[in-house]
């Protein structure tokens, strides 16, 4: 019998429109700070991507040659609590407005897929599991906000 306990991770990304200094960029460079901290003290949070001093992810190596791409990458018990905090919280205004601040790109821009609990996704991981997703479709080992698999792979809806 497997007993494994496992996390949601979730990488999403957005191609901004301008530098992260760039007053174009302000109110959402302005907001990330509060934004990942109502995350972390959201039910069902686990853990969020930080830069070396512990901030917001802002001065992390990324693995995409284009320096606008913004990166996020967390880990949720479950998916009802990262749906809550994503739709539920402020933060869903910055779903409904991501385009005053990023340009639009082809694919998904946000990916899920179940880790061991107690384990941390790198953002070369989460890379490979947005490509997975949009080259394949979703399936058990990536899928979409709008296409779930449970943590034995059985597709939810």
């Amino acid at each position: 019998m497997n007993t494994t306990i496992f996390h949601l991770a979730q990488f999403n990304i957005i191609k901004l429109k301008d530098d992260l200094n760039s007053p174009i960029i302000k109110e959402f460079r302005d907001f990330l700070a509060p934004v990942n901290q109502l995350a972390e003290e959201s039910p069902g949070f686990v853990w969020r991507l930080k830069d070396d001093e512990g901030e917001n992810a802002t001065h992390v190596d990324t693995p995409y040659e284009d320096k606008l791409i913004f990166v996020n990458l967390s880990t949720w018990t479950d998916y009802e609590s990262l749906k809550s905090y994503s739709y539920n919280t402020v933060h869903s205004y910055f779903l409904k407005n991501r385009n005053k601040w990023g340009t639009k790109m082809q694919g998904h821009q946000a990916v899920l897929w179940w880790i061991p609990a107690g384990e941390n996704p790198s953002v070369i991981q989460g890379k490979e599991k947005l490509d997975l997703l949009n080259n394949l479709g979703p399936s058990s080992t990536s899928f979409s906000m709008s296409q779930l698999y449970d943590q034995k792979g059985v597709k939810l809806k």
